[in-house]
């Protein structure tokens, strides 16, 4: 059975950091591509961030130079960095492992950017 959980999620003043973490099991984590997304309330859910099993990584926009995606393939896990957070960063945060034609997704974990 695979299951992506993360943790991490919290509240935490503009200008702030957080560490998102998603931790695997039932796949063979080295060989996917896994990815961060997000979801405000009343938009599409969006990629933030993504990184490949080559270690090669892509960013949204609006993150680039403030997040920072990693991978530890011993402990099949992947990071978010999240640092000089904004309001505009509130969302709930779901990490997704996709290889081929398979993809999971976690049940998400809520970031609220607020004073």
């Amino acid at each position: 059975q695979v299951q992506l959980v993360e943790s991490g999620g919290g509240l935490v003043q503009p200008g702030g950091s957080l560490r998102l973490s998603c931790a695997a099991s039932g796949i063979n984590f080295s060989i996917y591509t896994l990815g961060w997304f997000r979801q405000a309330p009343g938009k599409q859910r969006e990629l933030v961030a993504v990184i490949t099993s080559g270690r090669t990584t892509t960013y949204a926009k609006s993150v680039l130079g403030r997040f920072t995606i990693s991978r530890d393939n011993a402990k099949n896990t992947v990071s978010l960095q999240m640092n000089s957070l904004k309001p505009e960063d509130t969302a709930v945060y779901y990490c997704k492992a996709e290889w081929g034609r398979s993809d999971y997704w976690g049940q998400g974990t809520q970031v609220t950017v607020s004073s």
